[in-house]
């Protein structure tokens, strides 16, 4: 059983994968913006060559990660210009080391990821950056729509395919910065409905979900609350709260592989719920009805989020 810390869809609408390390692709923003193949510099030497990446190479030579990118990899980098660490408006000298290099790896993908087998809508990819609970490597959201790449819901590729003997660069606007759980669910416009819940039930859940955890949520996509739209207009805000908080387990962050059949999970609204593997991975709530777990290891700073099908409903 797991236990929280006490803390007083029809899918046919929507793919969502999630990709380990090597596994996701990439698309350029347009045919101008593909820069030709440089196979003959490392992706840093690529970048020191570069004036518009001069504070990323002073970042990378700070946090000694020059030469794990100098390695063999292959690795794909999302790089941020001059500008787009201007527009973050942080002094990089007040960041730690730590901090800075978990920023940067959060940059990394391992692969040599090209521009073109990206299919259209979203997918996450685990990043180099070991930033979440227990050392867990962190995801990112990469978005395709029509010519457009988006990374998690802001930052645009705007030049792809820079190759080098130990990967290739993808060039960004704007610096990723690891995202919690509030800040995925933000950045994912698939979970509109649930942020929106989230900010109108008492509770402050918002600020809870931003707090340092771990917490494991389970997240309704905005179909699932179309479908019970009806139920969720004859709630009273203490019945929304105690819906909502019954898809979150505080105190741990409990990735796929943890899951067991016949798992009894005790959730933060103090009601239970159960796992089903024979059919999924799925939820069996109180009620008895059964949501399947479409997407699973989301890994944000502060937890870890798997996306149900549908809204599970405890006793009310």
């Amino acid at each position: 059983m797991i236990y929280p810390v006490n803390k007083s869809i029809h899918m046919k609408n929507y793919l969502y994968l999630l990709i380990a390390l090597i596994g996701i692709t990439f698309i350029s923003c347009s045919d101008d913006d593909v820069v030709a193949t440089n196979d003959t510099q490392t992706i840093v030497e690529i970048a020191a060559n570069d004036s518009q990446f001069s504070t990323l190479v002073e970042a990378l030579q700070r946090t000694n990660l020059v030469a794990t990118l100098e390695g063999s990899g292959p690795f794909t980098v999302f790089a941020p210009t001059n500008a787009a660490f201007a527009q973050l408006g942080v002094d990089l000298a007040t960041i730690s080391d730590a901090e800075l290099s978990n920023i940067l790896l959060y940059h990394v993908l391992g692969g040599s990821i090209e521009s073109s087998d990206l299919n259209e809508g979203q997918t996450y990819a685990s990043t180099a950056s070991s930033g979440g609970p227990g050392g867990q490597q962190l995801s990112i959201l990469v978005e395709r729509n029509g010519s457009s790449v988006t990374i998690n819901g802001n930052s645009q590729v705007t030049t792809a395919d820079i190759d080098a003997t130990n990967g290739v660069i993808h060039v960004v606007n704007q610096v990723l910065l690891p995202l919690d759980i509030v800040g995925h669910a933000a950045a994912n416009s698939n979970f509109t409905q649930l942020v929106g819940a989230l900010g109108a039930a008492p509770g402050d859940l918002v600020s809870v979900l931003s707090g340092d955890g771990p917490f494991t949520v389970f997240a309704p996509v905005n179909s699932a609350f179309d479908d019970i739209s009806e139920v969720v207009a004859g709630l009273t805000p203490e019945q929304l709260a105690t819906v909502l908080t019954y898809h979150v387990v505080g105190g741990a962050n409990v990735v796929s592989a943890d899951l067991r059949d016949d798992m009894t999970v005790m959730t933060v609204s103090g009601q239970e719920f159960t796992i089903n593997l024979d059919n999924g991975p799925e939820v069996v709530d109180q009620t008895g009805e059964s949501s399947s777990l479409v997407l699973t290891d989301v890994q944000a700073t502060n937890g870890v989020i798997h996306v149900l099908e549908r809204v599970i409903i405890p006793n009310l």
